[in-house]
């Protein structure tokens, strides 16, 4: 999985709470927030089973069971897809997501699309399809990360909203040299540390920026690093590679399946070669042999 996609995954499950304060105003009074939430992650990908080339496109997506505070043990499901590139399919997958949750759960559900794309013309925000007086018309909450005004994140001290000011920077970034990204990164960071946010929090959205915002210039990379280790006064921070071995390592355990930490660790080398990661380095923290190293 491309890290990205791994980064998102961990901020849904790190920041839910805040996602639901941020996307419902009065969800104090909608969600029961002393009951724990629970991520049906692994149901959702019986429902909906991913491809088997290795190389076909991953999605970002959450199935969340949570509780209401309509005085019974009521729940729901909250489905999250988080996009990050054009699919002319997309409406077509939210509605199939939709009636397979629908026929397994037969519960309330309300979906949620967030587009961490660049392109501005991309924004569907329903599934239609008609036949002989037949119609389906399926609509879900839809969040344009790039359309999302600086000012009010900025203003806001929910930590989700940091998040998608992360986000919108990544992608607003693709067009900026990486000496105008490293500061605005910089500047971001040091606004997250002055927010009335929780420590734990602050730590975690942290990690959120320092690998979501990429620098093509590697010696940015670790001066980036060692700016933000600074700021933290920390003497030492987690790099990249420990990152991305880190999720995989995890990711490998709840399946339980050791061809799955292989085939992540496979994946991560990959992409710390790419990144030009020295590949004794890639060695010692994915534990694959540097012949292999050197095939991918």
């Amino acid at each position: 999985m491309k890290r990205n996609d791994l980064l998102w995954k961990a901020a849904l499950e790190d920041l839910f709470d805040d996602f639901l304060r941020f996307f419902f105003p009065k969800a104090e009074e909608i969600f029961d927030f002393s009951k724990k939430f629970q991520y049906l992650d692994k149901e959702l990908d019986q429902l909906f089973p991913p491809e088997n080339d290795t190389y076909a496109p991953r999605y970002v997506d959450k199935l969340v069971k949570v509780f209401t505070t309509n005085g019974q043990e009521e729940w729901i499901l909250i489905h999250i897809e988080v996009q990050n590139y054009t699919d002319p399919h997309f409406a077509s997958r939210m509605f199939q997501y939709y009636y397979r949750i629908l026929d397994k759960y037969n519960k309330p559900i309300t979906a949620f699309a967030i587009f961490a794309d660049a392109n501005k013309d991309f924004y569907p925000k329903h599934y239609e399809r008609e036949f002989l007086g037949t119609k389906v018309y399926y609509a879900y909450n839809t969040f344009k990360i790039i359309d999302q005004d600086d000012a009010e994140l900025e203003a806001s001290d929910n930590p989700f909203a940091m998040a998608v000011l992360t986000a919108k920077l990544a992608v607003s970034g693709q067009r900026m040299k990486d000496e105008q990204l490293f500061e605005k990164a910089y500047e971001l960071a040091k606004r997250l540390l002055g927010k009335q946010i929780p420590k734990d929090k602050i730590r975690k959205l942290m990690t959120f920026l320092r690998y979501y915002v990429r620098f093509e210039n590697k010696e940015l990379i670790h001066k980036f690093e060692q700016e933000i280790a600074i700021l933290t006064e920390r003497s030492k921070t987690m790099g990249i590679e420990e990152f991305l071995l880190d999720q995989a390592k995890k990711k490998g355990k709840q399946e339980g399946r050791q061809e799955g930490k292989h085939e992540e660790a496979i994946a991560i080398a990959r992409e710390m070669k790419a990144d030009g990661i020295p590949i004794e380095q890639i060695a010692k923290f994915t534990k694959l042999s540097i012949e292999d190293i050197k095939k991918l």
